[in-house]
């Protein structure tokens, strides 16, 4: 086949175009995809009563006697977590798992005598339950004598490695930028940090607060900004924990880098159990505020869990997390607009899509008159994030009335409305980077437990 010079020009200049539109990768869109992931926080500071542990914790202390990581991450499973990540090891430097590299870890817990391995534990309860398993490692480490020096990068990444090769797949790795103000100073490596990720386990996708692949939001709330850009711009300066909380909270329309949000909160006022807490659990209408506020502006969940001293999730976070999930599956189980409008709006498939330019109106009619008071919109954004502006308009029998007012969609848009009834509909996208790829459109009737 030949190609004019003209048409060859038209063709390299579309290929530059598309190269510039920031994209996910297939280990980003999966991630998005899981919505709700599930941390749990779970080492010394248990014990102590502490948030932060200052290294000197015997281990010793650690015992929690009924430990059952089947049972825990069967709760995870059947309340709609999609992965659990455990931290590994906290700022204290306690290890969960039997690390070569330090006495400072379970093999010197009274916990089985020694012998346990709570990460292994955790990897092969996720395999067993069908759900993705991630780690935290803690760069701060405030036991180990040799941070603060150089040999701490090569004795973070040899704990690094045996996270990555003895425990199955990983699909998340954690890496937190907190340290205290009066931390020693470190440099940490973390380009070597993330290149040994990528060769051991190029599927995970990796956290810190400007990526590599995930970003935080910004605070530790549950909110995403009623704003948020999956793209932002990192600057060679933008170490983790040197990077605008605001910023990260809304991203950056015209940002080159593809970094989505993780809304990472507590059910409990802190991120380790303490007893004192108990009555401070987050209620399940609380959390469900929580899906609207996170996956539901463009974001992922991650809700921390985290076990008491026996090494259970408490009944109350327990009983708190099914009613959770119970009342979003009844808001979210019937899409009132399918077998009314196009089944590609219908289909649970982003890459199936209509297209609406800035400027346009899509009508969304329903076959009859149909009360609802949420709707659910998403965009292909295998092919980029472009919706910066939109509204919804229903017919009141008389006349066109706006219904609800929104900027971003990106992967999914959570909208709350006023209960009406009505059979016809129109989006009208009024700002937009490039054409929107509507992938998915659902209108539902809450639940009452909401």
């Amino acid at each position: 086949m030949k190609f004019s010079s003209i048409a060859l020009l038209l063709l390299l200049s579309a290929s530059s175009f598309a190269q510039k539109v920031p994209v996910p990768t297939k280990q980003q869109l999966a991630w998005q995809k899981l919505e709700t992931t599930a941390f749990i926080h779970f080492t010394v500071n248990t014990y102590t009563g502490k948030e932060w542990g200052d290294g000197t914790e015997s281990p010793s202390i650690f015992n929690p006697t009924n430990f059952d990581a089947n049972k825990m991450v069967k709760v995870l499973k059947e309340t709609g977590f999609e992965m659990a990540i455990i931290t590994a090891k906290h700022h204290d430097g306690f290890c969960l798992w039997p690390t070569a590299y330090t006495e400072h870890s379970v093999k010197n817990s009274p916990w089985k005598d020694g012998k346990g391995d709570m990460v292994k534990e955790i990897a092969e309860a996720c395999k067993a339950q069908g759900i993705k398993f991630g780690f935290y490692l803690s760069p701060w480490d405030r036991n180990h004598p040799s941070y603060g020096t150089a040999d701490y990068n090569t004795y973070y990444k040899n704990q690094l490695t045996e996270l990555l090769t003895n425990y199955g797949e990983v699909a998340e790795v954690w890496f937190d930028g907190a340290k205290g103000e009066n931390a020693k100073d470190m440099n940490y490596d973390f380009d070597s940090y993330w290149s040994l990720v990528r060769k051991l386990q190029p599927q995970a996708v990796m956290f810190s607060d400007v990526g590599p692949d995930v970003r935080w939001v910004g605070n530790e709330k549950g909110i995403a900004g009623e704003t948020m850009w999956s793209t932002i711009n990192v600057k060679p300066e933008n170490a983790p924990g040197k990077m605008d909380a605001k910023y990260l909270n809304i991203g950056d329309p015209k940002g080159k880098v593809w970094l989505t949000a993780e809304t990472d909160v507590s059910i409990r006022p802190g991120w380790f159990y303490h007893e004192e807490e108990d009555s401070k659990v987050r209620t399940p209408q609380n959390l469900v505020d929580l899906y609207y506020t996170s996956v539901g502006r463009n974001s992922l969940l991650l809700l921390n869990i985290p076990p008491n001293k026996k090494g259970e999730f408490a009944d109350t976070d327990i009983k708190n997390l099914y009613e959770f999930r119970s009342i979003l599956d009844e808001t979210f189980k019937n899409n009132l607009a399918k077998g009314h409008i196009p089944n590609t709006l219908t289909d649970q498939n982003l890459s199936s899509f209509n297209t609406i330019s800035q400027g346009k109106t899509h009508y969304l009619n329903l076959k009859k008159a149909t009360s609802f008071d949420r709707i659910s919109l998403q965009e292909n954004i295998a092919n980029g994030q472009n919706c910066a502006q939109g509204n919804i308009e229903y017919w009141d029998g008389k006349s066109w009335k706006i219904l609800v007012e929104f900027t971003t969609i990106g992967y999914k848009r959570l909208l709350k409305t006023k209960l009406v009834k009505t059979s016809k509909l129109r989006l009208n996208i009024l700002k937009a980077e490039r054409p929107v790829q509507l992938a998915e459109a659902g209108f539902y009737k809450a639940s009452t437990r909401e």
